[in-house]
């Protein structure tokens, strides 16, 4: 049994919900030691678990909540591997709450974007986190960029944008008036949001509801439980051994793994497959002078140019009134590594193995190194495969998605797994 587990154990023997290491904002101050609890009570014994959500991001604490909002009655458990949640991808993005209108027609990034927008404002609404729907115009500022101004219009119409509009200049001018522009797109839909206080309310209700977050628990093995002497109960309904880097363990039935840039990684630990790898690109930003942050309202971006996967530099405002200006994209030399000079000679093997295009920010890539423009989840094969669901790429706009990806996630599990 996991030591710090036992603190999760309530008067009765019964798991409850609770979280261990800091977690500011959701059960009291943070504390280096385990917190108290904050959940109702759970039928498993405190080191089991019928479903365990592997990664603490956004999308694995959205998928938690989702699945045990949707079956209360099962033991359900996340492992973060840091000692706070959401510290990595969540919390290092523009906090763009996106509309939908750059995505493939038809394709799920196109349909769970929309979908998950509108949830995220729902939400939001609901539970009193502060957002700003500011807006954002993609604006041409050259006469060859208009055909694809208009070609992007009417992908966003196709993927059921609202209230899309084509303005001219003088509009331009009445939205933002310190930018210039030939044509634009006016997306009043899109949206600005912190998302780590978003994913933290997440572990919150995950919580309230009964689940049990684990931090500082770095998987180090997933695997099959070798037949024991003891023929226990758990030994024999919990099947799958999750251990980490301290030697801890604790069982489960079945695994969905949510581990961002470490999808692949965590996917081979499990004996499934590493397809596709995961490159990771740093995206810098600029801050404009806070006497300087009146010339910005709402977001603005450019007309992105179809030979490269990423939108473009753009002006992004923050919820706490400053205006980012970037990203760039620059391969980095760590899967986390947010400052210029992070190195990690694991990852950058990683990268040398795994050729792809340059110029993108952090992408999937398949083994011909081709970008994964998509959504992709899978399992495995044999008896551990068939009880894992691995979330392998799930890029931008995955945080504006995340209700809408959650609800999805959820259905997999319940018709792959029976439950």
């Amino acid at each position: 049994m996991v030591p710090a587990l036992r603190y999760l154990v309530g008067a009765r023997g019964r798991a409850r919900g609770g979280l261990f290491g800091g977690f500011p904002g959701a059960c009291g101050p943070a504390s280096g030691r385990p917190r108290p609890l904050c959940g109702g009570g759970r039928s498993a014994s405190t080191s089991s678990f019928d479903i365990v959500i592997v990664g603490g991001g956004i999308v694995g604490l959205a998928s938690a909540r989702a699945l045990i909002l949707r079956h209360p009655s099962l033991s359900i458990g996340v492992l973060e591997k840091e000692k706070d949640l959401a510290v990595h991808q969540t919390g290092h993005n523009s906090g763009v709450i996106h509309s939908g209108i750059y995505y493939k027609p038809e394709s799920l990034k196109a349909k769970l974007c929309v979908q998950g927008a509108a949830l995220l404002y729902e939400y939001c609404q609901q539970k009193g986190i502060s957002y700003k729907q500011c807006g954002k115009l993609i604006v041409a500022v050259e006469q060859e960029e208009i055909p694809r101004l208009k070609a992007l219009y009417e992908r966003g119409l196709q993927n059921g944008v609202q209230g899309l509009r084509l303005i001219q200049q003088e509009d331009i001018r009445k939205k933002e008036p310190y930018c210039r522009g030939l044509m634009a797109i006016d997306c009043p839909h899109t949206g600005i949001v912190d998302y780590r206080q978003v994913a933290l309310s997440f572990a919150q209700d995950f919580q309230e509801a009964g689940g049990s977050v684990l931090t500082n628990f770095e998987v180090k093995n997933i695997e099959m439980a070798k037949e024991g002497a003891s023929g226990s109960i758990d030994e024999m309904k919990y099947l799958i051994v999750i251990k980490n880097t301290k030697g801890e363990e604790i069982r489960c039935q079945y695994v969905v793994t949510c581990a961002g840039l470490y999808s692949d990684r965590i996917s081979e630990l499990s004996g499934c497959t590493s397809d596709p790898r995961i490159v990771p690109f740093r995206g810098d930003y600029l801050l404009l002078k806070p006497e300087k942050c009146y010339l910005v309202k709402g977001n603005i971006y450019p007309v992105p140019d179809s030979r490269f996967p990423f939108l473009g530099v753009h002006f992004t405002p923050r919820m706490d009134g400053s205006i980012w200006l970037g990203p760039n994209a620059v391969l980095a030399f760590k899967r986390e590594g947010y400052r210029p000079f992070d190195f990690s000679a694991t990852d950058v093997m990683d990268i040398i193995v795994n050729r792809g295009p340059a110029g993108v920010r952090a992408q999937a890539l398949d083994r011909d190194g081709n970008l994964v423009e998509d959504f992709v989840f899978d399992g495995g094969v044999g008896d551990i495969g068939n009880r894992i669901l691995h979330v392998r790429n799930a890029p931008s706009p995955a945080a504006t998605s995340s209700i809408a990806i959650s609800g999805m996630i959820a259905d997999e599990v319940q018709q792959r797994f029976e439950l």
